[in-house]
């Protein structure tokens, strides 16, 4: 019995020590900055500026196929995967837009600018910087799949025609958590409005 008592506290304080080192190393990783314009009851507007991202472009339509294959190629470039074997800082959130085919994006971190990043060893890499933008985002928590990115998406398209914002171009969704993070875990689906007014 005593045995058995030490093995469950030994246990318990690995897990203890392991979710207190996640944590850190979740505040440490650089979050692309926005300003909120406006909250309304679902949904917020935020302004975000002009960033650079390392980009794939994929042939998967479901989150699943996306969200491994992409993070897969982009993670091995940030891990060393480039000319230089040059390692660079993992960002958040990691972005995907998934239709027919999909893209995956990752955040260069700031500071760096295109003539910083290493040359990938993959040829479907590339870099792209996306102009300063106003966005509609919409949260949801848990773990994601391909329902509950359409469910929200649909509900932030009926919030946006409720309150009469115009939005143009694709969805996106947003994750911010890495794999090993079990609770707590943010996601969003946002678009980008036109002509809106505060």
């Amino acid at each position: 019995m005593k045995s058995i008592i030490i093995v469950t506290v030994t246990l318990l304080a690995v897990v203890a020590i392991s979710a207190a080192f996640m944590r850190k190393s979740i505040r440490d990783t650089e979050t692309q900055p926005y300003a909120i314009l406006k909250k309304y009851d679902a949904f917020e507007v935020r302004k975000y500026d002009a960033a650079l991202y390392t980009s794939v472009n994929l042939n998967t339509d479901t989150y699943d196929k996306t969200s491994g294959t992409g993070f897969r190629v982009l993670a091995g470039y940030i891990f060393g995967g480039n000319e230089e074997n040059k390692k660079i800082a993992m960002t958040s959130p990691v972005s995907m837009e998934i239709d027919d085919t999909s893209k995956m994006s990752f955040l260069v971190p700031a500071g760096l600018n295109m003539e910083d990043m290493p040359k990938p060893t993959n040829k479907d890499i590339y870099f792209e910087k996306k102009e300063a933008k106003i966005m509609a985002a919409i949260e949801f928590g848990g773990w994601a799949d391909d329902a509950k990115i359409e469910s929200y998406k649909k509900k932030l398209v009926g919030e946006l025609l409720k309150n009469n914002i115009q939005f143009v171009g694709k969805f996106a969704y947003l994750g911010y958590n890495p794999p090993f993070d079990l609770i707590n875990r943010r996601n969003e689906i946002v678009v980008e409005l036109v002509n809106y007014k505060n």
